[in-house]
Parts: C-alpha cells; structure tokens; sequence
C-alpha cells in the first residue's frame, strides 16, 4: 500500500463540492456552512458537548495548571491551566479512516433536492372578439 501525501480540504471546496450535488448555489452552500461553523463554535465556548452520531464527539475539557521543561533550554516554565477542544471519533468514521485508501469506495452524497418549481405561467388572453360591421339596420 502506497502512502500517498494528503490534500487539504478549504471551506471553499467542500461548498463546491456540496453546491455542485445539490443544486443550490454557491451563495447559499457558504452561509449555511458558515452558520453550521458558527453554531458549533458558539456551543463549544459555551462549554456544550456536540454529538454527531457515526461522525464523532466535540467535547470542552479543561487542563490543570503544570509545570514543563523547554527541551531546548532545560529551563523550567509555568504553563497555566486551559480549556481545549477534544474529539472522539465514531464509529463510521473510524471505520471508513481504517480502509485501504487504494480500494475505492463510493462517498455518499447528498440526495439532490429537486429544484424549485417555478410559479404557473399566467392564461394567454382571450382573442379578440370579431368585430361586425355597423349598419343602419335595426336588427
């Protein structure tokens, strides 16, 4: 099995890429991803545990205060206590992770929201009535 280097994924693409199998544009792919990232963060800050099932946990934990040694000087130095973001994977995840990278699978996609109908095109009017010649009959 070859190793091969690892593509970084932006933002930008995975809009992309979602717009393109969903039909939607770009413009609105990118705030709702957007929105998506902000929700998590606020969570996060508020201290809040996400759970996506089969993807993973994004959980707030806080470190202790700790004293470390800087391996250049041998110096001790304070390292104060923390709160970080830590993240265990699910179960799908970790399994799709495991595969062989050189076996190709099938990534699901989004199923393709139909798109929107347009209104109802309005009734062509009505021709116009013919028109009798005038005549000086009273019938």
């Amino acid at each position: 099995m070859s190793e091969r280097e690892p593509e970084t994924i932006t933002k930008k693409d995975l809009v992309n890429r979602i717009a393109d199998s969903t039909r939607q544009t770009k413009a609105v792919i990118k705030d709702v991803v957007q929105l998506f990232l902000d929700e998590v963060i606020a969570e996060l800050a508020a201290g809040n545990r996400l759970e996506f099932r089969d993807f993973g946990v994004f959980e707030v934990k806080s470190r202790a205060a700790r004293r470390a040694q800087n391996p250049r000087t041998m110096q001790r130095v304070h390292v104060p206590a923390k709160r970080v973001v830590k993240f265990k994977v699910g179960r799908v995840l970790r399994e799709r992770i495991d595969e062989d990278p050189d076996r190709p699978t099938r990534v699901p996609r989004a199923v393709a929201a139909p798109p929107p109908t347009p209104p109802p095109k309005p009734p062509p009017p009505p021709p116009p009535t013919p028109r009798l010649p005038s005549s000086n009959s009273p019938f």
